[in-house]
């Protein structure tokens, strides 16, 4: 692999080398990617990589996950507000596109995106102008867009939830991330790097056994790659010198509770937080990702549910992940 890309994308298996032979065939292009794979399974690490590969290197990247904006300010946050817009815009809101000018613009989560937001995306990616909220300037941006998600798109169009016209405007070229367990020989190189990078920053010489490495190996990982990094620093944390096999033993006593029939079963001594975030967790999958519903059967404000959102992507898992890793 390309070593300006390997610490983006590690690994040797044959599924990770053939995303990299398309990544660098596409990164020099301005060609809008739409990246597809499961939750923690490097999407963004594929992004950074296509724009440290385009002739866009030197500019900004910016990352922006569209599920944790509330549809009334997506707008705002995307294009821009001209002071006074609207209540509290008491100055001037310059946009995540403008912000990207000449450089690259991830849509994370884009397929959670209002269906009236999506209109206006498509006819900005069509004129590569806008009006910012409340103004009447046409805003000409030079961005390249990359779009990601872990939802199925095609379904997504069927169920009326994302426009097809975006979808083809988006996905002009598609990649998909493969998840961890279809990467034979992998999880042994991500570790050691994991690992280094701990030993590193804490000025430690920490190792893995043979054993804990092999079991490492074994081990399904249906959090993908962020579920490994989490794993590994927990161990890290736990050991003394050598990280041994014990930690991933854990893992399965501490299954996702099963849902059935619009209900969850927690296990007694649960942490409350963790709960919770099951309960949200469940009660968006229930509502099919409608945040609304969501939030009006848990009783709560829909900014309470974004807030809560947000603060779990801000930590960089799933609840899964972090039972898992536990």
């Amino acid at each position: 692999m390309d070593t300006s890309i390997e610490h983006l994308l590690l690994g040797r298996s044959a599924a990770i080398e053939e995303l990299a032979r398309q990544l660098r065939k596409v990164a020099p292009t301005d060609l809008n990617v739409l990246i597809t794979g499961e939750s923690g399974a490097g999407k963004e690490a594929v992004a950074q990589a296509v724009h440290a590969l385009s002739a866009r290197h030197d500019r900004p990247f910016i990352p922006v996950n569209c599920g944790a904006i509330a549809p009334s300010l997506i707008e705002a946050e995307l294009l821009g507000a001209e002071k006074g817009s609207y209540t509290g815009a008491d100055r001037t809101r310059i946009g995540y596109f403008e912000r990207a000018h000449g450089g690259t613009l991830l849509l994370d989560e884009v397929t959670e995106m209002p269906l009236d937001m999506q209109v206006k995306l498509l006819r900005v990616l069509e004129s590569r102008s806008f009006q910012r909220v409340g103004g009447s300037e046409l805003v000409e941006v030079d961005v390249r867009v990359l779009a990601s998600t872990n939802r199925d798109v095609e379904s997504a169009v069927r169920e009326g939830r994302f426009r097809e016209d975006l979808m083809y405007r988006l996905a002009v070229f598609p990649l998909r991330v493969p998840p961890l367990r279809d990467r034979a020989g992998d999880v042994e190189i991500l570790a050691l790097h994991f690992l280094d990078e701990l030993n590193l920053r804490e000025d430690t010489s920490k190792m893995f056994s043979r054993q804990c490495l092999q079991q490492l190996a074994a081990h399904p990982w249906p959090g993908n790659v962020r579920q490994l990094k989490n794993a590994v620093s927990r161990a890290f944390i736990l050991a003394d010198q050598i990280i041994d096999a014990p930690f991933t033993r854990a893992a399965p006593q501490h299954r996702r509770p099963a849902r059935r029939d619009g209900h969850i079963d927690v296990v007694v001594g649960t942490p409350l937080a963790d709960a919770q975030r099951e309960l949200i967790e469940a009660t968006l999958d229930h509502f099919d990702g409608d945040k609304r519903a969501a939030a009006q059967a848990l009783g709560v404000s829909l900014k309470t549910l974004y807030n809560r959102l947000e603060l779990y992507r801000g930590d960089g898992t799933s609840l899964a992940t972090l039972r898992e890793a536990s």
